[in-house]
């Protein structure tokens, strides 16, 4: 059978989509990159904010009630299937599981979106209950994998040819406290491997990362380890914070921050970045609460800065209040973006983002 699969969202979704590629192959079947070819469409979705939630409707509308001379089938996995019953909308669809799978089987094939890029998860889900999130509903509370499968999948990707390895998961931070370790181990592990290759580390919250942060600098002084961070701080506001339930304050993200700075200055090491995310309109964001947000993005100077428009997710917590005008959290928006630009444009050595 011929399949192709849409995939949107984040790097574990990404990595799902590979790994169900490799399984779909290994059963038999081909994998098309045009879906007018596909007797099946797999459509891997997203539940992280509205517009892409629209985005994947439409796509499904659009396939669904397209013209041809044969019906093909249409599965719909990830997140959104977890938060909000499709089936209503579309009786036709199958609804699967593309969560709840082994992500660290040696013996699966992996198709690789990027031959030089492995994307690894080394974990599932998290220990936060932040109040706009919509995806705790669907991956759950923390299942760390063990570091002894994760090093066999780094292995078999730099056997492969891979010269990025990026670890990500719902928050790297809270790796391994669920099994007695924790992630400077398991990056000293992998770095112990041999070959010709890097370690992207993806999002860590505060609040975990503070607590192993001495060990994670040292960890990250190894030249196969990129000196990168993300660690979201979502408002510059210890109210806004606290409402969505964050767990960290604004303090302790400063010192993480910091000292990441002091470890690896961007003067000795050109590539040193820090990533952060900002969430623009949450429902209690005052106007001197963005204040807040716009004093600390001055001071910290993030390389990378994601910023977001609130977006009102189902079954979360903040869905129930009132939410802000979308010309405030338009003007909001705009504001911190020209903030952003005008330090990021100054930046002599932009790390390369991945894509």
């Amino acid at each position: 059978m011929k399949i192709f699969i849409k995939t949107y969202g984040c790097q574990a979704n990404i990595n799902d989509s590979e790994l169900l590629a490799g399984r779909l192959l290994r059963e038999g079947n081909e994998i098309v990159d045009n879906e007018s070819e596909a007797d099946k469409i797999i459509v891997n979705t997203c539940s992280v904010k509205n517009k892409t939630q629209s985005k994947i409707l439409h796509y499904i509308s659009e396939i669904e009630n397209k013209p041809g001379k044969r019906k093909r089938e249409i599965e719909v996995g990830g997140c959104l299937v977890k938060t909000r019953d499709l089936n209503s909308k579309f009786p036709d669809i199958k609804i699967i599981d593309t969560i709840n799978t082994n992500k660290l089987d040696s013996n699966i094939p992996i198709l690789r979106h990027n031959n030089e890029l492995a994307i690894i998860q080394i974990s599932q889900g998290c220990l936060n209950s932040c109040t706009f999130c919509a995806t705790k509903l669907a991956r759950g509370n923390l299942k760390s994998y063990r570091i002894g499968d994760i090093k066999r999948q780094v292995e078999k990707a730099v056997s492969e040819g891979c010269k990025i390895i990026y670890l990500t998961s719902q928050d790297n931070g809270c790796y391994g406290r669920d099994i007695k370790t924790n992630l400077p181990e398991l990056l000293n592990q992998l770095t112990s491997i041999e070959g010709n290759f890097k370690i992207r580390v993806g999002m860590m919250n505060p609040w975990h990362l503070r607590k192993i942060l001495p060990q994670l600098i040292n960890a990250y002084k190894s030249e196969r380890i990129q000196k990168f961070i993300h660690i979201p701080v979502q408002s510059g506001s210890e109210k806004v914070l606290k409402d969505m339930k964050r767990i960290h304050t604004v303090e302790e993200f400063r010192q993480v921050a910091e000292e990441f700075r002091k470890a690896f200055p961007r003067e000795k090491f050109p590539d040193s970045t820090i990533a952060t995310d900002v969430i623009v309109g949450f429902p209690s964001e005052t106007e001197n609460y963005f204040q807040d947000t716009l004093k600390l993005i001055a001071e910290i100077k993030p390389e990378v800065l994601n910023i977001s428009a609130f977006s009102s997710r189902p079954k979360t917590p903040a869905s129930k209040l009132k939410q802000l005008s979308s010309e405030t959290v338009k003007q909001r928006t705009k504001l911190l973006n020209e903030l952003y630009l005008s330090y990021r444009k100054k930046i002599i050595h932009p790390i390369k983002i991945l894509a």
